[in-house]
């Protein structure tokens, strides 16, 4: 079968008698001597070996520790808020600080299910005595669709409360495992998150009324500058802004103050109602996590996921130094990602098509740019002639009434030498008047390789070779 319930303390059954396959859904409290099916609840039979939801070898869905226990305790920004330095030094004596993983990182510590509970959670789904009938079963399988789904009260016993099911229990089938970016800030930046319930445009609007409403959240301390760090639109009309504060000593020098010490005031309760009445839903820290925090992340399975699917979640992981697995349950938090998702898709398209602007106005310089060095080039060259004829009409002005020096003679000795190369039947000047008299000829018939001038230097050059060669 697909799903069985096993057979009832003191009796056997088929499925009972047969090895347990890897796994499926384990037992509550199956022992190594009894086999159960794929989805078992028999009774334990066996005083040695632990249940499902308990002990340190978790084979099926187990509640494990927490996603994102907290390993220390921080108390804040100390009680001598206002004096000294404003935040009492921010308690800068030695103490464990707190472990805040922020955001999807933060989940509460799961507190131990007790025994009861898992007796009467076995109780609804295997063996409910509510009818004292075979309405029973009926009632069992119903229990079980709502623990598969994770909604509903299983009723088992009329004596007793009903089971409430939830998303985090681990029956719930509406469960994956994605992926998060970790933040790289360190705790010495101050980064804290801060989640309004308010527009973007409306946090821009009033960014400096907010910074001022903040600085009086903090105690209105000189010594303390609260500055914004950036802002982003979440999605159903939220916005993160991301701040830090500065605090200056009568010295003269400032540092920013730690992450996690502004976070743990934030979390004070009066401070917490401040932060509520200005519309702020969510804060939390925006820190790298150490080794150590990445690695207890791996090593527990969040509460409800199934081992397997998370070892696989890790081996799958595509850049294991900059993601993480995240546990998604429910529909909720499916939508919440895709939202999110969407919102960044928005803004990496917003930010392309700026990018392509940018990329064709440039363009359009480069065009007038390549134009105008053209247009230059010419002038240059317009000019650099003109510099050579008022040097030659200075030079003529300056040797004028003198003899022709010997390297004046040996110029034109070279230059007439060259003359005659040009003049030579084999040679440009003859095969250039030929190339020309042909295209006249043939009526462009000729190979255009050959010649490609323009009409009127065509022209000048034929007018210029009938002088000096005659045919």
């Amino acid at each position: 079968m697909a799903f069985n319930f096993g057979a009832p303390s003191g009796t056997s059954g088929t499925a009972a008698a047969t090895a347990a396959p890897a796994g499926g859904f384990g037992g509550f409290g199956t022992t190594s001597t009894t086999a159960g099916s794929a989805f078992s609840f028999s009774a334990p039979t066996n005083t040695g070996t632990t249940g499902l939801f308990g002990g340190t070898q978790n084979k099926g869905f187990g509640f494990g520790t927490g996603f994102g226990t907290t390993t220390g305790t921080s108390t804040g920004l100390g009680t001598g808020l206002g004096t000294g330095l404003g935040f009492g030094g921010f308690n800068t004596q030695q103490q464990q600080q707190q472990t805040t993983l922020g955001g999807l990182f933060s989940q509460p510590t799961q507190a131990p299910t007790q025994s009861n509970q898992l007796i009467n959670t076995a109780s609804a789904l295997s063996a409910p005595t509510l009818l004292g009938d075979e309405r029973d079963a009926i009632l069992a399988k119903w229990n079980q669709l709502q623990a598969f789904w994770g909604t509903g009260k299983g009723y088992f016993n009329n004596n007793i409360p009903p089971v409430e099911f939830t998303q985090e229990n681990p029956f719930c089938r509406f469960k994956a495992v994605g992926y998060s970016c970790m933040p790289s800030n360190k705790d010495e930046d101050g980064l804290v998150v801060l989640v309004f319930n308010k527009k973007e445009t409306e946090i821009r609007s009033q960014q400096q009324q907010l910074v001022e409403s903040l600085h009086k959240v903090l105690g209105g301390n000189q010594t303390l500058t609260v500055n914004v760090e950036g802002t982003k639109t979440l999605p159903d009309d939220q916005t993160e802004v991301v701040i830090y504060v500065v605090e200056r000593s009568p010295n003269g020098t400032s540092r920013r103050v730690p992450a996690t010490t502004l976070y743990a005031h934030f979390e004070q309760a009066n401070i917490k109602t401040q932060l509520q009445q200005l519309g702020v839903t969510l804060s939390m820290t925006r820190t790298e996590l150490s080794p150590a925090q990445i690695k207890q992340l791996l090593q527990n399975p969040p509460a409800g996921v199934d081992p397997i699917i998370w070892e696989q979640a890790k081996v799958d992981n595509p850049d294991s130094e900059k993601l993480i697995p995240v546990p998604m349950v429910g529909f909720k938090e499916l939508l919440r990602r895709l939202k999110v998702q969407d919102q960044m898709t928005k803004q990496h398209q917003t930010r392309l098509d700026i990018i392509s602007e940018d990329i064709s106005e440039l363009q359009k310089n480069q065009t007038t740019s390549v134009a105008k060095i053209a247009q230059y080039k010419r002038k240059l060259m317009d000019l650099s002639h003109r510099t050579l004829q008022v040097l030659i009409k200075q030079e003529i002005q300056r040797k004028s009434g003198y003899a022709i020096q010997a390297d004046e003679e040996q110029l034109r000795v070279q230059l007439d030498t060259i003359q005659g190369e040009l003049n030579a039947p084999t040679q440009f000047k003859v095969t250039t008047s030929k190339t020309i008299m042909l295209k006249f000829v043939s009526g462009g018939s000729a190979d255009k390789k050959l010649c490609s001038l323009q009409a009127g230097i065509l022209y000048t050059c034929v007018c210029y070779l009938q002088l000096e060669l005659p045919f």
